[in-house]
């Protein structure tokens, strides 16, 4: 869904996938994909291949197991430093559902005083009669938001509506909030392994109080009740969207590095 906006190019080389991405002038790769036991020669691979464009070697969003492994077996050799705009959110998906606690008072709240004043809400499954509308409420979304001012938020909704234009050929799961037949929320995800599953996008109208609590929670409990953890994605260092994410109270956080190679 971002291809278009970080210049997403691949190759496949000896059982490894090699992703290389851009934004604007800054090229960077993501950590090579494949076995295990031979991650380092693909790293290795990956420097050689930015040298010979005359690029310094820079790779994002390195997950810590890949970090542990350069600093065994390669110790020195580059420089390391934690991302945290990019780490990740796991909750408890039992948590997001069942909003139990004082700590998720405020969240219960919002839930109630929203359901009270939207009754005739309803909560449906993303289908395909559903995605104009989708469309629809993303373009609103971000005109209220401005994000034509801002290329960052207008290259996601650009990504979201490629996602929603090809929503069965990806096999996502997805739900919406309607108010009056209108779907004024959205939210999909997938699967991520057995026991926990990432939500990519949650989308709603920024006039309606306590409208992501509600396509959050409900989103959480039709779909990924039988998993253990839901994994909520980045905050990307927007003030904002990390208050709402440390307001749900993440389980655990996975961590991201950039990688560079020591300048010579």
């Amino acid at each position: 869904m971002w291809r278009n906006a970080y210049q997403i190019e691949w190759a496949v080389e000896e059982d490894f996938l090699y992703i290389r991405a851009s934004w604007g002038n800054h090229k960077f790769a993501l950590q090579p994909f494949g076995p295990h036991q031979r991650l380092v020669s693909a790293l290795e691979t990956w420097q050689r291949y930015f040298t010979g464009l005359g690029l310094p070697f820079v790779m994002q969003g390195v997950e810590a197991p890949v970090v542990n492994l350069i600093q065994e077996q390669l110790p020195g050799q580059f420089e390391i430093v934690s991302d945290r705009d990019n780490f990740d959110y796991v909750y408890r998906a039992e948590d997001l559902i069942e909003l139990k606690g004082r700590s998720y008072h405020s969240k219960k709240n919002h839930v109630n005083s929203f359901r009270k004043n939207y009754s005739d809400y309803q909560y449906l499954p993303l289908t395909t009669d559903l995605i104009g509308q989708c469309v629809e409420n993303t373009i609103e979304w971000c005109k209220k938001r401005g994000c034509y001012k801002d290329p960052l938020l207008l290259a996601e909704k650009d990504a979201i509506i490629e996602v929603l234009n090809n929503f069965s050929v990806l096999g996502l799961e997805g739900g919406v909030i309607t108010i009056g037949d209108k779907v004024e929320a959205f939210s999909f995800g997938e699967p991520l392994n057995t026991d926990t599953a990432v939500i990519h996008v949650e989308k709603g109208n920024p006039d309606i109080k306590g409208i992501y609590a509600v396509i959050n929670q409900e989103f959480c409990q039709n779909s990924w009740s039988h998993m253990e953890y839901i994994n909520r994605e980045e905050d990307m260092g927007i003030p904002g969207l990390r208050k709402a994410k440390q307001s749900y109270h993440p389980v655990k956080m996975v961590e991201k590095f950039v990688i560079t190679s020591h300048r010579k």
